[in-house]
């Protein structure tokens, strides 16, 4: 028997209440915990968490992937660029590197920060 946990139900309230937008946004962000703590867990020697926290991670770049709109130039530049992170978050789970890892989050961390001016001017622009 699942108990009411509150922080679960505020995340899940958030996910449903989300925009579009806003869910790129925290999946860009889950991508980025999940990609740190299998560096942690790497660190840590730990090989079952590591594999599950960057499985997680690559979930969510192939979620990112598939949900482009290919009718848009930039989508195959950005598909390209997922394409990319996916394989480096794969060496990194296969061989328990964090070099590709390191690499890896700093394109995530840069598509996010990104995708967050561009909400902020989406927002100015819709005033």
């Amino acid at each position: 028997m699942a108990l009411n946990n509150p922080y679960n139900q505020y995340k899940e309230n958030s996910i449903k209440t989300a925009s579009p937008q806003e869910l790129t946004l925290m999946l860009y962000n889950g991508a980025i915990k999940f990609i740190n703590q299998g560096k942690i867990f790497i660190e840590a020697k730990n090989i079952s968490a590591a594999n599950e926290a960057l499985k997680r991670a690559q979930d969510i770049i192939d979620e990112l992937n598939n949900t482009l709109d290919m009718k848009y130039d930039v989508s195959n530049g950005l598909r390209a660029i997922y394409t990319y992170i996916k394989q480096r978050l794969v060496d990194a789970n296969i061989r328990k590197d964090i070099a590709p890892l390191n690499e890896a989050a700093e394109m995530v961390v840069e598509l996010r920060d990104t995708w967050k001016e561009a909400m902020k001017l989406a927002k100015i622009g819709n005033r």
